[in-house]
């Protein structure tokens, strides 16, 4: 039976993010939960609108929470009802993302910022870098653990990819200071494994 080694090699490219995912919402509380409904409802539209006008494309928001609830002032008594819509904008030009979430802001008490991540929107150049790092780290260690082996490395027998995580952020790159966000850097990272034979 031919005798194999198995070695996992890592490979990892930075890459500026050039999207920006804004997740934002509106939120009220009244007294009947029909009024909250409705409320929260008005609120949606008015934040519906704030980012058609800050140049957001319909097909770039998507609903992420609905939500209708009572808040007890102590259980069983209900002291009023919490009603949500969460969306998710995606902010495909960076040099926007301070207006927008400004805008977003500007809608009014009913309006919460939840938080923003940034993105590649095409990874694929890059993947195939790290690709290319991974196989060359698994071809290393490979070869190294021939050699303290006293082993001669042979042919691949098999490959394996596993996309190791999402992009990381990574504090490369400072705002400018007029801007309050930053995109800073996005690592993206891919392992692979080699089977040869030994």
């Amino acid at each position: 039976m031919e005798q194999q080694i198995t070695v996992v090699g890592e490979g990892a490219v930075s890459a500026a993010p050039d999207v920006m995912r804004l997740n934002a919402g509106v939120e009220v509380r009244r007294a009947a939960a029909g009024e909250a409904f409705a409320a929260v409802r008005q609120a949606a539209a008015r934040l519906a609108e704030a980012l058609r006008a800050a140049g957001i494309e319909a097909g770039d928001v998507r609903t992420t929470e609905l939500s209708l609830g009572p808040e007890y002032e102590a259980y069983p008594k209900i002291a009023g009802y919490r009603a949500a819509q969460g969306v998710e904008a995606v902010v495909r030009d960076l040099s926007a993302a301070d207006r927008v979430i400004d805008t977003v802001a500007g809608v009014g008490e009913e309006a919460r910022l939840n938080g923003v991540t940034f993105e590649v929107s095409d990874p694929g150049q890059s993947l195939a870098q790290a690709r290319a790092r991974a196989f060359s780290d698994a071809t290393a260690r490979a070869e190294q653990y021939a050699e303290l082996a006293g082993r001669t490395l042979g042919q691949v027998v098999s490959v394996t990819e596993e996309v190791r995580s999402g992009p990381q952020p990574l504090m490369l790159a400072a705002a400018e200071a007029k801007d309050s966000v930053s995109p800073g850097r996005t690592t993206l990272s891919v392992a692979v494994r080699v089977v040869y034979a030994f």
